[in-house]
């Protein structure tokens, strides 16, 4: 009787609290210029420590693993684990919700669920807060979540540095973490059988519709390269326009083709960079080097888009008379989320009186790499302010917050419920 009167009664969250403890952190670990939570730093360790003491107040079980991901556990009566995820750490003058909104909203639901089930819920319950989501120091994003997932390249790892020259290793040592054990971490997600992920949205999607909640789909995939033109260097002044071969000129030329198709394909990409030698005034340019990034929830749809970028070089190095070569810097391939999940948080927003709304997400997130590990997983967005990120002006208001970490937890209910059938062999 007392198992059928836990499940029949859903004690309430304080979504209110947890707008306070963003504040309170906030005003901890940032300045005029915004969040400063870059991981591995000594603002992060603090921003670390106060979430513990947070997960303290409570009876979690608390340790960091082998890759400085921190860990807090509700021991359940069945070992099969729910898992909420965030990252406490920040960009560079970042803003006040990217990541810690996930982590405390997840603090909020613990407290509930603890409270609820005298300490012990129906199945395990545990709260990550992913060590370096963001990649800012050593540019190296989801650091945390691939050594966990098991697809951290170790040999790319090992070599990067910040711009003060300190290679990552060490900084890891700094914070007692053993670089070459990383990936020991993987036993964490043994009795993993979800993870749900609630996040600021970052774009201006659900802005624009003017709804406050959205059931994210999956995350892009990304073919991300470095392209260069070469021509050859002469002066600028005594070289006849049609006797050129301006690396520069070709590379232009891709610019508006790249937008063509991505259009045509329904992606989205970004020429971020273009450098160019011998880069002065008084000379044909000889190289050019531009950076293409392309992303698309679609892989068959990805790969079109790659392919006829490489054609479309390809044509206008023919047109200048220079030479193109491609360089792959970085790919991922799309990440989709699990169906049941998908549906479960649509009925989360429901319940909240807000209309769902299904989208793609197009920043990576340590759910992805979740998913990629064989965790059934799903992420709610909140909708942002503006649709900016990673910026001091970065916000979302305060009623739509609440209304986030609400559907949250009652997802977090519905995901408990669906783990226990799904053991029972009665999943939808």
């Amino acid at each position: 009787m007392e198992r059928v009167h836990k499940l029949g009664f859903q004690m309430k969250t304080q979504p209110k609290r947890t707008i306070a403890e963003l504040k309170e952190l906030r005003e901890l670990t940032g300045d005029e210029n915004g969040a400063q939570r870059v991981a591995f730093t000594q603002t992060w360790a603090r921003a670390r420590a106060w979430l513990r003491r947070k997960l303290e107040e409570f009876s979690s079980e608390i340790h960091t693993d082998e890759a400085g991901n921190l860990w807090a556990t509700l021991c359940g009566e069945s070992d099969r684990a729910l898992l909420l995820g965030g990252h406490i750490d920040s960009v560079p003058n970042g803003g006040w919700l990217d990541g810690c909104l996930n982590t405390l909203a997840g603090v909020e639901i613990l407290r509930r669920i603890n409270a609820q089930y005298h300490g012990k819920p129906p199945v395990t319950v545990r709260l990550v807060d992913w060590a370096d989501e963001e990649g800012a120091r050593f540019g190296k994003s989801l650091f945390g979540s691939s050594a966990c997932s098991g697809h951290l390249d170790m040999d790319e790892a090992r070599a990067l540095k910040d711009k003060e020259g300190v290679v990552l290793p060490a900084a890891l040592k700094q914070n007692g973490i053993d670089f070459e054990k990383v990936k020991e971490c993987r036993k964490e997600l043994a009795n993993a059988a979800a993870y749900l992920e609630l996040h600021i949205e970052q774009g201006p999607v659900l802005l624009d519709l003017d709804r406050p909640l959205g059931t994210v789909l999956g995350t892009f995939g990304v073919e991300r390269h470095a392209i260069t033109f070469r021509g050859q260097a002469a002066h600028s002044g005594s070289t006849p326009m049609n006797k050129r071969k301006d690396a520069f000129l070709a590379a232009a030329k891709m610019s508006p083709e790249i937008y063509r198709i991505t259009e045509r394909n329904g992606g989205v990409c970004t020429i971020g960079s273009c450098t160019t030698k011998p880069g002065i005034v008084t000379s044909v340019v000889e190289e050019c080097r531009i950076t293409l990034d392309q992303r698309h929830l679609d892989g068959e749809a990805l790969g079109r888009m790659l392919l006829e970028a490489k054609e479309a070089s390809e044509r206008f190095a023919k047109e200048g008379n220079v030479a193109v070569s491609w360089d792959r810097l970085w790919q991922i391939e799309p990440i989709l989320f699990n169906e049941d999940l998908i549906a479960l948080c649509d009925e989360a927003i429901s319940d909240t009186g807000a209309a769902p709304h299904r989208l793609p997400s197009g920043p990576l997130h340590d759910a992805a790499e979740v998913a990629r590990a064989g965790v059934p997983t799903i992420m709610m967005f909140v909708q942002s302010l503006h649709g900016i990120s990673h910026n001091k002006i970065e916000d979302t208001k305060e009623e739509h917050l609440e209304i986030a970490v609400t559907a949250f937890d009652r997802l977090t209910d519905k995901a408990i419920r669906w783990i226990e059938s799904r053991d029972r062999g009665t999943a939808r």
